[in-house]
């Protein structure tokens, strides 16, 4: 079993290598030319899809000359294309070090939005997605974050030309936080753990009361609250329920 440990230890650092010095490659290949030059031919492969190649064009900018005249336009278009490569790490943290070192430029509204649309992407499953399977269930903790990040950008940002896509990005994200929190409480009810379940679903009526998972948290709440023998908070639970819903 040691043995079997090592060999899968040595593959994956021949692997890292490799991928390390084909990168090393990758860069050494882009020209020694001006800037001008190099900026141009990286918006090409930009606006024809190569995102990959467009970010080489441009790492090699970055690292030879981070104080030019490009280079916080370089930096800008890092993070869009680590976005579109789903490169979720190196996105955020070139997202991170522009925000930090340019607080008052104009497009820091663009990196904060890039933000949260980098963290939506990242709350995705490209295959539940393309065989239409609903789980939400899974971790919420991206699609949070890109709530915290669209919120952020609105509260600092209120007039930006990417306000109204992060308010309604807000919405689906709203949503399918509500729906998490919702089949955790479905959960805990099926496991006859009703307080608990009570809780989860009275956190969703008060945290996501304009979200469709309103109503079956509400009966979540009436159900766990008649199984706990607490009458009165049952029948407040029903009363919303017929109050918002009719019955």
């Amino acid at each position: 079993m040691a043995k079997q440990r090592s060999v899968w230890l040595s593959l994956t650092l021949a692997l890292a290598l490799a991928a390390t010095g084909c990168s090393s490659t990758k860069k050494d290949q882009v020209a020694d030319e001006p800037p001008e030059i190099l900026y141009q031919d990286a918006q090409e492969r930009l606006e024809a899809g190569n995102y990959i190649r467009a970010a080489e064009l441009l790492e090699a900018m970055d690292s030879r000359y981070p104080f030019g005249a490009y280079s916080n336009q370089v930096q800008l278009d890092l993070i869009y294309a680590y976005y579109k490569q789903d490169d979720t790490a190196r996105a955020l943290a070139h997202i991170d070090r522009f925000i930090r070192l340019n607080p008052n430029h104009p497009s820091v509204d663009y990196a904060q939005y890039m933000r949260g649309l980098t963290n939506m992407a990242t709350d995705h499953n490209f295959f539940q997605e393309l065989l239409k399977i609903d789980r939400a269930d899974r971790d919420p903790a991206y699609a949070r974050q890109a709530f915290a990040d669209f919120r952020q950008l609105l509260r600092q940002y209120p007039d930006s030309v990417y306000a109204d896509d992060a308010r309604a990005r807000m919405i689906y994200l709203k949503n399918r936080l509500a729906k998490y929190d919702l089949a955790v409480a479905q959960f805990y009810m099926k496991r006859g753990a009703w307080l608990a379940a009570a809780n989860r679903a009275k956190y969703v009526v008060q945290s996501y009361p304009d979200t469709e998972s309103l109503k079956p948290a509400l009966e979540i709440m009436a159900k766990a609250y008649d199984t706990l023998e607490l009458p009165e908070m049952a029948n407040n639970a029903k009363a919303v329920q017929r109050a918002n819903f009719g019955r």
